[in-house]
């Protein structure tokens, strides 16, 4: 299954520039949050594949005008093609507003998902909008990942961990690509596509 992950800006490769060519092949698209919602909608009109998405703590404007034709997970586990993935979006709460949370509120969220990973035994992907702590987070408040997030990788041990929020245009040495036990860890800034079943991912992520 090949995938396209996206996050934080735009592409100018796949919306200005569009081609159908583009995203041939392409099974599916799970977008890790803070994205224009015209953007999804558009990609999931040319396409014709499923377009999944998370809420980024920029993101406030969903209630409004949400992506048409997409699929929120926020909470969730959906299952494409046998694959289960499970959405948790935003934040860690630097300042008033939508999709923040503090490392109580994140915990208490994966609380209320045990009957659902009971009945899924587990998830294959892992998809958030902020990084898990010390996993190509900041060490800023607004940048921090959560530390929930290490402890459900360390539980079920997926085999990916999708997440933005962390900029690779910031200068911090933000990777795309890492590992963590047995599980790969991408950041989606922008785009990147990978295969599920590739062994050897990171010899082959772009």
């Amino acid at each position: 299954m090949k995938i396209l992950a996206i996050a934080d800006e735009e592409s100018k490769y796949l919306w200005d520039y569009y081609e159908k060519s583009k995203l041939e092949g392409i099974d599916l698209i799970i977008s890790c949050g803070d994205l224009d919602p015209n953007y999804l909608s558009f990609l999931v009109t040319l396409s014709s594949v499923p377009v999944l998405y998370v809420h980024g703590n920029h993101d406030g404007k969903y209630e409004r005008i949400p992506p048409e034709g997409c699929i929120c997970i926020e909470d969730q586990i959906y299952v494409h093609e046998g694959v289960r993935i499970l959405g948790l979006g935003g934040s860690m709460r630097y300042c008033p507003g939508a999709h923040q949370y503090t490392e109580r509120e994140m915990k208490r969220r994966a609380a209320k998902l045990w009957l659902k990973l009971f009945r899924h035994q587990g998830f294959d992907i892992l998809v958030t909008h902020a990084p898990a702590y010390q996993l190509n987070d900041g060490r800023d408040l607004p940048h921090q990942g959560f530390q929930v997030f290490r402890s459900l990788i360390e539980k079920y041990r997926p085999k990916f961990f999708l997440h933005g929020h962390v900029h690779m245009s910031y200068g911090r040495n933000h990777k795309r690509y890492d590992k963590y036990q047995d599980t790969h860890v991408i950041n989606a800034f922008e785009r990147c596509i990978f295969e599920f079943e590739d062994e050897n991912l990171k010899e082959h992520i772009f």
